[in-house]
């Protein structure tokens, strides 16, 4: 532990060198004090009860002192459904209702699947939801995120995946340091971690051979490399008076799936962010006439969850759905077996011993492209019936229909498949569509959401809030048909994918976050959707405009 604090105490002494030499040979005269410039920092996936935790326990010394020793507020913030990361950051940088039902689903107007890490997709996305509305971050930067909220600068945002923009990095001989600085930094900590690993595994075998070297490829990479690099051309952007920042630190989400969202690993993972966050205060700190405003906030919270297989006896849920469900309504015993075969041979995959992001990509793989598979032309055939799983949330999509079904509709086609599939193992609940709002079916009951009963979620203090994002979910033309939830499940949180912290649904511990702001600042009270945040960010661009 010594080690280790001496170690990040140097390496912040030579930052702080590079930041006060960055700043003397930055190119032109120093900008003309003009109206407020915004800093958004995300901390991807971290709910405010686990950073209450984090504050009082010493896992986020800086911003326990940001809170205690400057006075910024932590104010208390609802997400909306679903709780997913491209469905908050569109209605915050745009101000609209976005029409994102999960980080994977189908489009019906394009007859097409949208998957956000896949390139193209965010893009598309954007331009056909943004409006043409002015977004909060025009003319500035943006770093990690999923969309690009206007920004002329956009580094590792799927929006730009396949064309990131931000060459002003590469203009000067500051923006060569911060890269130069950058590298030696982060080859210096991946040898630290290397090393420690490779005592770990001398002092432990069995144990580190167990935990793989998965673990260490995700800290290296994105803890590592990827936090150091945002940080770093953050800091130069702070520097240069970029009027609009927002960088979105994924450490402690990643970990939080793999391993749960109040593990160590994760907690370790937010007081690295924490530290950034730091660094960022301290750019800040020396350029007072750029009149920044610093928000630290989160997109959505994380649940413990349990992999659906697990309590499924290693069955997908599109198995279970498409082969057990629908297929035997429809007698279709032959190509049951088929496609019985084809998953087969991915079974060692789907028992989750891939790696995340390659499960993922099996998981497309799979549905969309059998053939490649070697299934030949019995795989190709299309069903009407399409299963998207994105987390502790799937959908149910009847290709053969133009417009979403109501439940009056699926009842003639499939009489009490909703109810059936409500008591399945791993299900927490079902939604559909009805004249009247959204349904929701419980343990093999229905229960009308849109007026007024209250089904699985009676005696929640935020009622009100989850049945309004209940509502504004089953309104997104691109929700399934039907919208099945592992939240809830008798089995505990149960998410679809091979993870152990999962988010989309409505459990308290992924809906309710946090927005920490200065004291000056006055928020919308209470917030308790993300279009709300974008009226106060985009007067940010208003302020910027007037003055120049």
């Amino acid at each position: 532990m010594k080690t280790r604090m001496s170690f990040d105490q140097l390496v912040l002494f030579l930052q702080n060198l590079l930041d006060r030499f960055v700043r003397r040979v930055r190119l032109g005269p120093a900008p003309v004090p003009a109206g407020r410039r915004l800093l958004i920092v995300q901390i991807d996936g971290l709910a405010r009860a686990v950073l209450e935790r984090a504050v009082a326990g010493g896992q986020a010394p800086f911003l326990a002192h940001l809170l205690r020793r400057h006075d910024h507020r932590l104010q208390p913030m609802s997400v909306g459904l679903p709780t997913s990361t491209p469905t908050f950051q569109l209605a915050a940088m745009y101000g609209v209702r976005p029409d994102i039902p999960g980080f994977r689903y189908h489009d019906r107007r394009h007859g097409a699947d949208v998957y956000f890490p896949r390139g193209g997709d965010a893009a598309r996305v954007e331009a056909a939801q943004a409006g043409g509305r002015l977004g909060i971050m025009h003319g500035g930067s943006t770093y990690g995120c999923v969309f690009t909220g206007g920004a002329t600068n956009s580094l590792f945002s799927f929006a730009r995946i396949k064309r990131p923009t931000g060459v002003g990095l590469l203009q000067a001989v500051s923006a060569l340091l911060v890269l130069g600085w950058v590298f030696l930094k982060s080859l210096t900590m991946s040898l630290v971690e290397i090393a420690r690993t490779l005592l770990r595994l001398v002092a432990d075998p069995v144990g580190e051979s167990a935990r793989g070297w998965k673990w260490l490829a995700i800290k290296i990479g994105i803890s590592v490399w990827l936090r150091e690099l945002f940080t770093l051309s953050v800091s130069r952007d702070l520097y240069a008076g970029v009027p609009a920042v927002y960088v979105n630190y994924l450490d402690y989400d990643v970990v939080a799936h793999a391993y749960g969202p109040r593990h160590r690993r994760a907690l370790r993972a937010l007081r690295r962010i924490d530290h950034s966050i730091l660094q960022l205060w301290r750019v800040l700190r020396r350029v007072p006439e750029h009149r920044y405003d610093l928000y630290v906030l989160s997109d959505h919270g994380v649940a413990a969850s349990v992999p659906y297989t697990r309590v499924s006896g290693g069955r997908s849920l599109e198995d279970v759905l498409l082969d057990e469900l629908l297929d035997a309504r429809r007698g279709e015993g032959g190509g049951t077996t088929r496609r019985r075969h084809l998953a087969a041979g991915l079974r060692g995959y789907r028992a989750g011993r891939a790696p995340g992001l390659f499960q993922r990509f099996l998981n497309y793989l799979e549905s969309d492209f059998p053939w490649v598979l070697g299934e030949g032309r019995a795989a190709r055939e299309p069903r009407p019936v399409r299963v998207l799983v994105a987390g502790p949330n799937a959908f149910v999509y009847f290709l053969d229909a133009a417009e979403a079904l109501t439940i009056e509709r699926i009842d003639e086609r499939h009489p009490g498949l909703a109810e059936e599939i409500s008591r399945g193992r791993g299900i927490g609940f079902v939604l559909a569509r009805a004249g009247t709002g959204p349904v929701c079916v419980w343990r093999g009951k229905r229960y009308r959401l849109g007026e007024g009963e209250a089904g699985p979620f009676a005696g929640r203090e935020d009622l009100p809030v989850v049945l309004d994002g209940l509502r504004a979910l089953m309104a997104m033309p691109s929700a399934g048909d039907l919208v099945i939830y592992g939240i809830g499940a008798p089995e505990g949180h149960v998410s679809f994918l091979p993870e152990l912290g999962a988010h989309a649904g409505p459990s308290p511990e992924e809906l309710h976050t946090f927005i920490i702001h200065p004291p000056e600042i006055t928020l919308p009270s209470p917030i308790s959707d993300p279009v709300q945040l974008y009226g106060h960010f985009v007067r940010y661009q208003e302020s910027t405009e007037t003055a120049a």
